[in-house]
C-alpha cells in the first residue's frame, strides 16, 4: 500500500508542510487542496480538507495537501493573500516539475477557495478548480477577478451558510463565465459537519468528468 509522503514544499525562503500521495496509476494528474483561515484556525488537517485528501487517494489519484505559511510547521508569516497565493504557485509547481504531473487541478474551501481558486490561470496546466464555500463577501472582490476563467468550475454552497453567505450566492455565481455548474448541499453550514463524504464525492465525480 502507498503511503503518504509528508514533505515540504519550497516557495522560495518559506517552507510549506504538505502531504502527497501518489497515485500508482498512469494517471499523470494530481489534485491540490488548499484550506480554510489561517487565523481562524485553518489548517491542512480540516474536516473538509481532510474528507477531499482521503477520497482521492483512496481512489488511487495524486494529491497534495498543505498548510499555508505560518500554519502548522510552516515558516513565515501570514500576509493577507498575496504570499499565501505564491504559496499556491509554489505548490502548483511543485507538482508539475518535481511530480511530473502533467494536469493540476484545484480544489479550495472557504479561504482556501479564494486563495487556492485565483491561480486558476497561473499554468495553462491547472485544468479547473472546485470551490467550496467561495467567501466573495468576506475576502473582497478582488479575489472574484482572479478567479475568473474560461476553465471548468463547480461551486459547492451550503444552503445554512452564514459566512460564504447562501443568499448571496446566486448574484456571484452568475458573474462567472461558463463553463460552470453549481451544487447546493441542504441542511449544511459553513463547517459542514456530517457532510464531509457528500462534498468529496461531489469533488471527486466533477474532477473525473474533466478526464473522461
Amino acid at each position: 500500500m502507498v503511503e503518504i509522503e509528508k514533505l515540504f514544499v519550497k516557495n522560495e525562503e518559506i517552507k510549506l508542510e504538505a502531504e502527497y500521495f501518489q497515485s500508482t496509476s498512469n494517471i499523470t494528474s494530481a489534485v491540490l487542496i488548499t484550506h480554510p483561515h489561517p487565523r481562524m484556525g485553518g489548517s491542512m488537517q480540516n474536516n473538509v480538507v481532510s474528507g477531499v485528501f482521503k477520497k482521492f487517494k483512496s481512489s488511487n489519484i495524486s494529491c497534495l495537501r498543505f498548510n499555508f505559511r505560518a500554519v502548522g510547521r510552516s515558516t513565515g508569516n501570514h500576509s493577507n493573500g498575496r504570499g499565501e497565493l505564491s504559496d499556491v504557485r509554489a505548490c502548483i509547481d511543485f507538482l508539475i516539475n518535481e511530480k511530473k504531473n502533467e494536469s493540476i487541478f484545484v480544489v479550495g474551501y472557504s479561504y482556501g477557495a479564494a486563495i487556492g481558486c485565483s491561480v486558476v490561470n497561473y499554468s495553462e496546466k491547472v485544468i479547473g478548480y472546485v470551490a467550496i464555500s467561495f467567501p466573495w463577501d468576506f475576502m473582497g472582490a478582488k479575489y472574484k477577478k482572479f478567479s475568473q476563467s474560461d476553465k471548468p468550475k463547480l461551486f459547492i454552497q451550503g444552503d445554512k451558510d452564514n459566512i460564504a453567505v447562501y443568499s448571496n450566492f446566486d448574484a456571484h455565481y452568475k458573474d462567472y463565465q461558463d463553463p460552470k455548474k453549481h451544487v447546493v448541499i441542504k441542511g449544511a453550514n459553513h463547517f459542514y459537519v456530517g457532510y464531509e463524504n457528500v462534498i468529496a464525492d461531489k469533488v471527486y465525480d466533477f474532477y473525473m468528468s474533466l478526464l473522461n
